[in-house]
């Protein structure tokens, strides 16, 4: 029997995820128990995955999307679309009848057309747009990213429903492109309003979009909440209500999942999934993750603008252990920047071996006979490429100091460790990918390519002409066979410049509770519950 205090406590962490007792039980709220806080709504200014779950996945859409579960492309916000013989201009037939959300300080007046269009892209691609100016510290970082700035020509508006795309070179991921989170369609009606009167900025804190879930509220590093859009154009979402419980521990996530207090969480700890699978009241979803999880050298700071010294700490660093130890099981080893399920995938490359003899001899040779001291930012949350960050890093440390390499470990949180890295602080630091369009590029070209220094993206900072040539090119080249050649070469290039460690590829796991229908585990690294149900 529950005491009284036990009652109100549980009454009380109710009211805080926005359930209330009484009659409002009979409304559907899902709570999904996330890892992490945002670092804001606006989908343009982002590049992680924990933004993208916050604000493009339930609030926005895009002109294309990806099948949930699959790389497959539909039409969303365009219902076609035609491409020119000579793969410069794109034409986009809009769909009609497109309500945008609303909320205390805006109600739209008009339905979503090509005014939208143009202001989503031209506020991230015109320098002159009265959009594009940022507060100090943001950028259209996934924009840039991908070089889109040196794809998009113009984008023109040839009626209310049309919309002509012309690009500077032909694109051949330019479609998958478009079907990012980044390219989210946002209100120009809103945005003006908000501009006018001096609050520009309230669009990144309270988003209005055309997807199937309105937002509510946030409190900070607690819970995000949103509600179902009545008009949303897709069909009104089963669901009532949708809450995030932001709980960056993964065990403390399982705990909630179990007691009822979420009935979706993601990430669950290697360690606790036989507890999971056995639960009788929880199903366990598992994914073969199109990710990479890796130690970027920012080859900007010394010593790691010396290749020999990072090819000694790929040699010194035992990936088998960390698969071993942090992955147990749910993870394959890493050699190449993209994982094996993806073509032009170069299996013929041989990973360096872990030898710490070869290691101490090749830092030697480096000019370091006494080693290093170096800093290892290491992931402050866990990711769908990595469980965690801390053991890892512990694991690393260890391994490093065989050879010689003082190694100390710091982190941020998840906002501020985006940050900073975006703007070069790290000496050597962890992170990963999800891949977000199916297509290589989007790992060579954000991950490795000049274009994602400026970004941020690039973690590594390494700009290589002879492998951006290669990645540039396979681009602009339309036939899939072709372009696989030229990143299967890319990939020697990075292997022998080693700007990472390619740790591993994980296997991506999920838990939801047996009264959760509908629910699907997405290629990328996203949640969608717009098709997501609850059993009475």
């Amino acid at each position: 029997m529950q005491t009284k205090s036990k009652l109100w406590i549980k009454a009380s962490l109710l009211t805080l995820l926005g359930i209330h007792t009484g009659f409002a039980f009979a409304a559907k709220t899902l709570v999904f128990c996330s890892e992490g806080s945002p670092e804001g709504f606006d989908p343009q200014l982002y590049t992680t995955a924990i933004s993208f779950q916050a604000s493009s996945v339930p609030v926005f859409n895009r002109l294309v999307e990806f099948e949930t579960g699959t790389t497959a492309l539909r039409p969303a916000l365009a219902t076609s679309w035609k491409t020119s013989d000579d793969g410069l201009t794109y034409t986009f037939q809009l769909r009609r009848g497109v309500k945008f959300q609303s909320n205390a300080r805006f109600k739209p007046t008009r339905d979503f057309n090509a005014d939208d269009v143009l202001f989503s892209f031209n506020r991230m691609g015109d320098p002159q747009h009265p959009f594009h100016q940022l507060p100090a510290g943001q950028s259209f970082a996934y924009f840039l990213d991908m070089g889109m700035d040196k794809i998009i020509d113009k984008v023109e508006k040839r009626d209310d429903y049309t919309v002509v795309f012309t690009l500077k070179h032909p694109e051949a991921p330019f479609v998958a492109n478009l079907g990012m989170d980044f390219t989210s369609i946002m209100s120009a009606e809103y945005a003006e309003k908000m501009k006018a009167l001096g609050t520009p900025e309230i669009i990144n804190r309270e988003p209005i979009g055309t997807g199937p879930f309105e937002f509510v509220s946030y409190q900070k590093d607690a819970v995000i909440r949103y509600k179902a859009f009545d008009a949303y154009w897709g069909g009104r979402p089963k669901l009532d209500n949708l809450v995030y419980a932001i709980t960056p521990d993964a065990s403390v996530r399982y705990a909630k999942l179990k007691a009822n207090e979420c009935q979706v969480m993601t990430l669950p700890k290697p360690a606790d999934l036989p507890m999971i699978k056995a639960n009788p009241a929880i199903n366990l979803f598992s994914k073969e993750g199109l990710n990479v999880g890796y130690l970027a050298f920012n080859v900007e700071k010394k010593p790691f603008d010396n290749k020999l010294v990072r090819q000694a700490l790929n040699m010194a660093t035992d990936k088998q252990a960390i698969l071993k130890i942090v992955y147990q099981g749910a993870g394959q080893a890493a050699k190449n920047a993209i994982p094996p399920t993806l073509w032009s995938y170069n299996d013929k490359l041989v990973d360096y071996a872990y030898n710490t003899a070869q290691a101490k001899a090749l830092l030697t040779k480096a000019g370091y006979p006494n080693g290093a001291d170096v800093v290892l930012w290491y992931l402050p949350a866990t990711r769908p490429y990595n469980p965690d960050g801390k053991r890892m890093a512990e694991l690393i440390q260890a391994d490093w100091a065989k050879i010689g390499v003082r190694t100390t470990l710091m982190t941020y949180d998840w906002a501020e460790y985006v940050k900073r890295s975006n703007q070069g602080e790290q000496q050597v630091m962890m992170y990963g990918w999800n891949g977000d369009n199916g297509d290589p590029d989007n790992f060579f070209a954000t991950l490795l390519g000049c274009d994602g220094v400026k970004g941020g993206g690039n973690k590594a900072r390494w700009c290589d002409p002879a492998f951006e040539k290669l990645i540039q090119s396979a681009k602009r080249t339309p036939i899939q066979a072709e372009r696989a050649k030229l990143y299967e070469k890319a990939q020697v290039i990075a292997h022998e410049e080693t700007p990472w460690i390619t740790i591993a590829h994980a296997l991506r796991y999920a838990a939801a509770r047996k009264e959760v229908l509908g629910f699907k585990m997405s290629v990328f690294s996203e949640y969608e519950f717009q098709n997501v149900d609850l059993a009475k």
